[in-house]
C-alpha cells in the first residue's frame, strides 16, 4: 500500500517562503508522475506542478517562477519550494503519485495516492 505523508506547512507573511516535503512509502512498481496539490476552501482541488521519472516538470502557470518541484528517489521524498508566497496560495496542499502513464499531469484524475494533506497560510 503507498503512503504519503506531507510536512513543512506553516503560516507566513506575503512574500515569505515554504518548503514542503511528502515521504512515500509502499511502492511495489515504477511510480511514473508525483504532484502537488492545493485546495482552498469553497474551491475545488487544483494542480499546482507535476513532476515525471526523468524530472520533467509541468507548473500551474500561477506558480512559475515562484514553485519549483523536486525529487529525492534516493529518499523517496517528493519536494515544493514555495517563494514569494501570496495570499491566494493559502490552501491546505496534497501529495499525490500516479501509478500509471499520465496525460495530463496537473489532473487530478490521473493520480491514484494521495496524501492527508499540509496547511500553508499567506496572510498580508
Amino acid at each position: 500500500q503507498v503512503q504519503l505523508v506531507e510536512s513543512g506547512g506553516n503560516s507566513v507573511q506575503s512574500g515569505g517562503s515554504l518548503r514542503l516535503s511528502c515521504a512515500a512509502s509502499g511502492y511495489t512498481s515504477r511510480r511514473h508522475y508525483m504532484g502537488w496539490f492545493r485546495q482552498a476552501p469553497g474551491k475545488e482541488r487544483e494542480g499546482v506542478a507535476a513532476i515525471d521519472i526523468h524530472d520533467g516538470t509541468t507548473y500551474a502557470d500561477s506558480v512559475k517562477g515562484r514553485f519549483t518541484i523536486s525529487q529525492d528517489n534516493d529518499k523517496n521524498t517528493l519536494y515544493l519550494e514555495m517563494n514569494s508566497l501570496k495570499p491566494e496560495d493559502t490552501a491546505m496542499y496534497y501529495c499525490a503519485a500516479a501509478g500509471g502513464l499520465v496525460t495530463v499531469p496537473l489532473l487530478t484524475d490521473e493520480y491514484n495516492y494521495w496524501g492527508q494533506g499540509t496547511q500553508v497560510t499567506v496572510s498580508q
